[in-house]
């Protein structure tokens, strides 16, 4: 029988990916998303995890649906791009909210059940721009270094009951996102990449299902990148 899987802003992107990645190999999957519109194959649930009582609602359905949750992908996150010095504390207060403290609110959560089972997997999507660094992104990419922090301490503090923690940072995927850059932006972008491509989605999935499936058990508080080589060394 397969595990109860939460991936959280699951709906799209990386996260729905994610999502398809886990349901694919057995396990019962459900995402979140703020709005809780439907996602064909896929269960959904409402949540923000910017608010510790829908995050507590979402578990609690997930809970009675399909169990205790015993791999967690911590993934909904936003960015909020300026510069620093014309950007607003409310800018940079609420990228760290919803991708720093919004992964502490579903974590936390999800630890009460893994911890009375003794086993679970914690994953946080990260980025390269995390430990990279990225001009005018001094939000997002704290918030992303912020997720190796968590992980690595609940990797130490939750150890001993089964449970692991662990970290994948993606680098630039060939999404929406990165197909409406400038060509000289893209050119610079490539020209930095030792694999010389952008990474696809489902190879970013691949990484997270290793880390939550049996091959993993030994590992917990590493980081992963997922990058072509972009950030090795960091």
């Amino acid at each position: 029988m397969g595990r109860s899987v939460l991936v959280t802003g699951g709906n799209r992107g990386i996260g729905l990916a994610i999502a398809r990645r886990l349901a694919g190999d057995g396990d019962s999957v459900t995402v979140t998303s703020r709005s809780g519109d439907p996602v064909e194959g896929l269960a959904v649930v409402r949540c923000d995890v910017r608010d510790a009582g829908s995050v507590d609602a979402a578990f609690s359905a997930v809970e009675h649906e399909q169990g205790p949750v015993e791999v967690l992908v911590a993934n909904a996150g936003v960015t909020g791009d300026q510069l620093l010095a014309l950007m607003s504390e409310d800018a940079f207060t609420s990228v760290l909210d919803t991708n720093l403290t919004g992964a502490y609110r579903v974590a936390r959560r999800a630890v009460r059940g893994m911890m009375r089972m003794r086993r679970g997997r914690l994953i946080f999507i990260s980025s390269v721009v995390g430990l990279y660094g990225s001009a005018g992104q001094a939000n997002y990419a704290a918030s992303k270094a912020g997720l190796v922090g968590l992980a690595r301490s609940l990797a130490r503090e939750l150890g001993s009951r089964g449970i692991t923690a662990n970290v994948v940072a993606p680098g630039f995927v060939d999404s929406d996102m990165t197909a409406v850059l400038p060509q000289e932006r893209k050119a610079a972008i490539m020209g930095a990449i030792p694999l010389g491509r952008y990474a696809s989605a489902d190879e970013v999935a691949g990484a997270v299902a290793f880390l939550a499936g049996p091959d993993a058990g030994y590992v917990t508080g590493a980081v992963v990148p997922v990058d072509g080589g972009l950030g090795m060394g960091h």
